[in-house]
């Protein structure tokens, strides 16, 4: 056995997977006739351990070197001839039937374009000038051998397993998170191991890590809990802390962030559209992302080529595939919580956060109705994105800022069909300040975030500040539009409205009269504004 780890005394669980494992790969009997393979696959930190041959996968170096190491313990013949490709050596060697029954451990197999590289990059000859080979060629096939691949990316396992059983390595119970602390000599009140656990998505990885923290600086579970904070950058700042543990690989990075920000480079290189896609959702709200903002998303960007329905499903494959997302049965999209956090701590640290910052405000503010019964539902479906992105963009282009403001008026006219006043009044006044700065208080859509704000003032009883606004905003659209404009008209009736809020009964009855009147010979005596006006009238007779 040629295992470059100790034994983990503090491995618990995933006694599911592991009984799967012995009856894959044939722990109770001979494989038969073909080569048992299983890929084991999860996300980054999530915790898979087997051993018997362990080879290094995570770049052509190391797998190079696992592969001498293999053959140097194993005295295979040949290996110390400089002459001789250890590769093939040690690929004919355990093919052999008597080398025995073994199992070999592709261990961090995550680059697709190691094993599986595009026909222009790869060569037949491992040691010629393109270190680029294609290294699934020199994993060995035969009946006595097993394969064992453990991958953050679901789709080389499918690859390289060929069809045979994958096994997704999923997060800890509530249990088994609390017995791995517990075995790390963590000993609290069970209800804290559980806030703890729950704060860090029962992730192996992290917990460990945590439990590093605690031990180091001989703190509470409570006291780690307390600097985890209400923040997510102090969730990420201990994310960022390097660790060590037993068993763990010293090349491996020792902070679970820089776990996935490995993955994130290598889609970043491999699938350009699908390291877009993740940083724009990253500044989504992490559960129940729309299709539709993804796709619009893609439509916009600017490629080479269009970009299409078929791009976009093989980007989110790429990110299903290394656990960063899941699709839900509704066909929306889920970001894992802490994976959010890290890709966002990223853009920051490649200083491309304003950009992505910038499409994911455009794309939500196109998107996002305006608040109707007809348009209640997508709102609602909306609105933690759209507040998301209000929280997190930079808003430093004019364009940002008119997109800001129309984003802010549809959310109003929502909160205002749900009679929440108070919430649509802020918005509103943000969207009239944005859009008086950047058109002027006698632009259209000024005067309709004015109108809107009073009517947030009528229906809290504010009538002083509704009527103010309410014959600003008329007088502007008589100068600007003409009486007669259906818009200046609605700006008088909703003013009578107010008028007769505050008690001027007859003021009210004048000022809805003279707009029955143009109305009737405007839009006519039958027009559903006409009727709305008269069948008020004959209410305040």
């Amino acid at each position: 056995v040629i295992v470059p780890y100790p034994e983990n005394g503090d491995f618990v669980g995933r006694s599911t997977i592991i009984d799967g494992l012995k009856h894959d790969l044939g722990y109770s009997q001979p494989t038969g006739k073909t080569q048992a393979r299983v890929s084991l696959y999860g996300l980054g930190g999530i915790g898979y351990d087997v051993s018997v041959f362990w080879v290094h996968a995570s770049n052509a170096e190391r797998f190079r070197q696992s592969y001498g190491t293999l053959a140097q313990e194993c005295k295979i013949p040949g290996y110390d001839d400089p002459k001789n490709d250890v590769l093939s050596l040690v690929k004919k060697w355990l093919e052999k039937k008597d080398c025995g029954q073994w199992v070999m451990v592709l261990d961090n197999a995550d680059d697709i374009q190691l094993f599986f590289p595009p026909p222009s990059e790869a060569t037949p000859d491992p040691a010629g000038p393109d270190p680029r080979c294609s290294f699934s060629d020199y994993l060995p096939e035969c009946a006595h051998g097993a394969l064992l691949v453990t991958t953050r990316n679901k789709q080389l396992g499918v690859k390289l397993s060929k069809g045979q059983r994958i096994i997704e390595v999923g997060r800890l119970t509530e249990h088994e998170s609390e017995r791995l602390l517990h075995a790390k000599s963590i000993n609290a009140a069970s209800t804290d191991l559980l806030s703890l656990s729950a704060r860090l998505e029962h992730l192996p990885l992290a917990l460990v890590q945590a439990a590093a923290f605690i031990q180091e600086r001989s703190i509470t579970v409570a006291k780690y809990l307390r600097l985890l904070g209400d923040t997510d950058q102090h969730t990420v700042d201990l994310l960022s802390k390097e660790f060590e543990t037993v068993g763990r690989d010293s090349k491996a990075p020792r902070a679970v962030a820089q776990t996935w920000i490995i993955s994130f480079r290598q889609i970043e290189q491999q699938q350009a559209l699908a390291s877009d896609l993740l940083s724009f959702m990253s500044l989504l709200d992490r559960q129940d992302i729309p299709a539709k903002f993804l796709s619009h998303y893609t439509q916009q960007k600017e490629s080479e080529a269009p970009l299409g329905d078929i791009e976009l499903t093989e980007a989110l494959g790429v990110l299903k595939a290394f656990s960063f997302v899941t699709e839900d049965n509704n066909g929306s999209y889920d970001m894992h919580r802490l994976v959010q956090l890290v890709t966002r701590k990223w853009l920051i640290n490649c200083g491309t956060v304003s950009r992505f910052g910038k499409e994911a405000l455009l794309v939500v503010s196109h998107l996002y109705p305006y608040g109707t019964y007809e348009t209640r539902t997508t709102c609602a479906a909306y609105l933690s994105h759209a507040k998301s992105v209000l929280r997190l963009c930079e808003f430093k282009s004019e364009e940002e800022a008119k997109a800001k403001a129309s984003l802010l008026h549809c959310m109003a006219g929502y909160f205002s069909f749900e009679g929440k006043w108070s919430d649509a009044e802020e918005l509103n006044i943000e969207a009239k300040r944005l859009r008086t700065d950047l058109f002027g208080e006698s632009n259209p859509s000024t005067l309709a975030s004015m109108a809107n704000l009073a009517s947030t003032f009528w229906n809290q009883g504010r009538w002083e500040e509704a009527e103010k606004l309410g014959v600003q905003v008329m007088e502007t659209r008589k100068a600007t539009l003409g009486v007669d404009h259906p818009s200046t008209l609605t700006s008088m009736n909703n003013l009578a409205y107010t008028l007769h809020g505050m008690g001027r009964v007859e003021e009210a009855i004048n000022l809805m009269q003279t707009c029955i009147r143009i109305r009737q010979d405007k839009l006519g005596a039958d027009h559903p504004d006409t009727q709305s006006s008269i069948s008020t009238l004959e209410n305040w007779a």
